[in-house]
C-alpha cells in the first residue's frame, strides 16, 4: 500500500464493539488501547504494537503489512478512524 485513498470511506470506531470490516488503515485519534486487531479472524495485535496493553498514541497511522486488509478491530478504550478498502 503506497498511499490512504478511503475508496469505500472511513468508518470511527469510538466504543467497545468488535467492528468487522474490510480495513486497509487504522489511524488512532486520541490514545487508545486496542482489545484486538485482526487478520483473517486472527488477532495479530502483537504483530503491530510491542506493548500491547499501553495505549497507542494519537496520531499513529497503523497499515497491514504483506499486502492483506485488517478484518477486525475491537478497542478497550480511545477511538480510531478505520479506513475501508
Amino acid at each position: 500500500m503506497g498511499e490512504l485513498v478511503a475508496n469505500m470511506g472511513t468508518y470511527i470506531a469510538n466504543n467497545t464493539t468488535e467492528v468487522t470490516k474490510n480495513i486497509d488503515a487504522i489511524v488512532v485519534l486520541e490514545d487508545t488501547v486496542f482489545t484486538s486487531i485482526k487478520v483473517a479472524g486472527t488477532d495479530v495485535k502483537s504483530t503491530y504494537i510491542a506493548a500491547t496493553g499501553t495505549a497507542v498514541k494519537a496520531g499513529a497511522i497503523i497499515t497491514p503489512i504483506n499486502d492483506v486488509q485488517f478484518s477486525g478491530v475491537k478497542l478497550a478504550s480511545g477511538s480510531v478512524a478505520l479506513v475501508l478498502g
